[in-house]
């Protein structure tokens, strides 16, 4: 069995937290927290199934506030 240690951030997002897995282009939502990331780790199980091996390795992410002007 492999293991990877995967990236993921959380926010929130109106009324809901948003889950994104920075390793693999994958997210998902919940009314809480905990509730996003449960959700979010069964959609990355259920990707993995297909054995995909596109996995990135990010290391130490960091965000980083930009100011964009816009009309």
């Amino acid at each position: 069995m492999k293991q990877s240690i995967l990236q993921n951030v959380v926010w929130k997002e109106g009324k809901y937290y948003v889950a994104q897995c920075l390793n693999i282009d994958i997210s998902s939502f919940g009314d809480t927290r905990e509730d996003a990331l449960k959700n979010l780790d069964e959609a990355i199980s259920l990707y993995l199934e297909d054995e995909h091996e596109d996995i990135q390795n990010v290391e130490d992410p960091v965000i980083i506030p930009v100011t964009v002007k816009y009309a």
